[in-house]
């Protein structure tokens, strides 16, 4: 990136080649206004991000505590609001990216009203959405560079060249608000020419990283809901295909694909693949399928598909749907080629999408991942579908009881009763839970924790919490005691929500294009003040 005096420097030699017909142009206002608009384009973006995950996934190879962390944002506002905060309370926006959901896309911004995540909403919404959280990250940017240039226009002012220099070199260190987003595209909405189509709109709207699972498209379901249906890795293969041709296509040659294998869940498959010889990848697949032995010719009835199954005529077992079964208790080791497979046709990052957050069960399937791909990785769904509390404390009964230690005191089936908040096993049960992220990225190979959708689940929270209290006997209080006192006191950007929604850089702006005619809005009467 250019400094601000690189671009002041810049455009004063280019104001200056006008031979005075630019005179009413300020080339610091200029360069302030360039320093403050990094990024231009979507594209410029993605290939920005997917540098920095490319660094990331390299760090993490060499020291498993570097893992990544996102959170689910559904609105634009979401996403620069947690990465203010983090940049607020860290310092930095290092391994903080966004993530961008499926379901929260199709809960919250599907034209049709909310819909269950089943691919049912409309495709240009997700590379609508890309485009809004890097349009509000980018305006952070704005917002914070334009504080420190006010803050450089009041030292100047006051002749104090030491706080002049502090805030010039916070301004030429400035670390931008604009992270990668993990973006899901679902199963591809469609054949692998949708597949690419929809990439190419996700990446010119900033994508670096898009997710894609092995579903079938036309009966996607929740990652965390029954009937998953996936296809064979063909099928898939020709998605990771398009997708990669799409960033190379755009010049995003370090684009980042994450193969997603929902296999644990699925028992049903949309269609046989097609094999040439014993052992072959359609050979692997159809290994699987469930069906009954054929002795006979008079076993088969009409409309029956029969296949060869390690040497012998197989039957496989055919819903009504059209769909076939796979044999019960295969779906650790479906997930496991899936995952060799997808990393050997060009994903960079497994998806395994299981049914509980349980480090061994998922640091197992890794660990024959990588006898064949050493530097697997994966991104993991730290989903809100698990009752975490619950889980953790079965998982530590289990552990105790294995140890052959008393659990009498405690009730299985009953352990999410707040009764075991303040018991033993509730405190090391969330401490397992405190630890699950940096457990699971030292041991099972997780290079990325996200939330897929907590700030669905924040957003109700906090509005039932205002709602309570509002309509109720506390009144005004309600707003007062549990939002705004609670935003001044914790030094929370919205307070003051007129300089949020940039009504400081208007200001400027006016300044810059009217000079001393400039009406602003932020003098002695603009009752932001009050916020100090």
């Amino acid at each position: 990136m250019t400094t601000f005096k690189d671009e002041l420097k810049a455009l004063a030699q280019l104001r200056e080649a006008q031979q005075g017909k630019w005179d009413n142009i300020n080339p610091e206002h200029a360069a302030r206004m360039r320093v403050q608009n990094r990024f231009q384009t979507g594209l410029d973006i993605a290939r920005y991000t997917a540098r920095i995950m490319r660094e990331d996934m390299a760090a993490y190879d060499a020291d498993t505590s570097q893992y990544t962390q996102s959170l689910g944002c559904w609105h634009g506002f979401i996403g620069q609001q947690k990465m203010i905060s983090i940049k607020k309370h860290f310092g930095t926006t290092k391994r903080s990216y966004l993530y961008l959901s499926g379901w929260m896309v199709a809960a919250l911004r599907s034209e049709f009203g909310p819909l269950p995540d089943q691919s049912m909403h409309e495709k240009t919404t997700v590379p609508g959405l890309i485009e809004e959280l890097y349009t509000f990250l980018r305006q952070a940017d704005a917002w914070e560079l334009n504080h420190l240039f006010r803050d450089l226009d009041e030292a100047k002012k006051a002749g104090d060249q030491a706080k002049a220099d502090e805030a010039l070199s916070k301004i030429d260190g400035f670390e931008t608000h604009i992270v990668p987003i993990i973006a899901d595209i679902d199963a591809g909405f469609g054949n692998a020419e949708a597949t690419y189509l929809l990439a190419k709109k996700m990446i010119e709207a900033g994508a670096c990283c898009i997710q894609i699972e092995n579903q079938v498209s036309d009966e996607k379901q929740c990652g965390h809901q029954a009937g998953k249906v996936t296809v064979p890795h063909e099928d898939f293969i020709a998605k990771i295909n398009a997708v990669r041709y799409a960033f190379l296509e755009l010049g995003v040659n370090d684009g980042v694909i994450v193969a997603r294998t929902d296999s644990l869940g699925a028992g049903l498959t949309q269609k046989i693949a097609v094999t040439n010889e014993p052992g072959d990848l359609g050979d692997q697949y159809n290994s699987f399928l469930d069906g009954d032995e054929i002795a006979s010719a008079s076993d088969i009835n009409n409309g029956d598909v029969v296949i060869k199954q390690d040497g012998k005529l197989v039957k496989p077992k055919r819903l009504a749907s059209g769909l076939y079964e796979f044999k019960p208790g295969t779906g650790e080791d479906r997930v496991v080629l899936d995952c060799i497979t997808s990393l050997q046709n060009g994903a960079d990052l497994l998806w395994i999408e299981t049914e509980k957050p349980h480090v061994g069960q998922i640091a197992g399937m890794v660990n024959r991942i990588r006898e064949v791909c050493p530097d697997a990785k994966l991104v993991y769904n730290n989903s809100p579908s698990f009752n975490w509390t619950l889980n953790f404390r079965q998982q530590v009964f289990d552990a105790w009881e294995q140890e052959g230690k008393d659990v009498s005191a405690y009730d299985r089936n009953n352990l999410m009763s707040a009764d075991y908040d303040d018991t033993e096993l509730g405190r090391l049960a969330d401490e397992w839970t405190r630890n699950f992220q940096r457990d699971a990225a030292r041991e099972a190979g997780i290079f990325h924790h996200l939330i897929t959708l907590p700030t669905y689940h924040t957003a109700a929270l906090s509005t039932d919490n205002l709602a309570k209290g509002y309509f109720g006997d506390e009144g005004m209080l309600a707003y007062v005691a549990g939002v705004q006192r609670k935003e001044i006191r914790e030094g929370i950007a919205t307070v003051k929500h007129q300089d949020m929604a940039g009504s400081n850089i208007g200001d400027d702006h006016k300044e810059f294009f009217h000079g001393e005619a400039a009406l602003k809005a932020g003098g002695k009467d603009n009752t932001m003040n009050q916020f100090g």
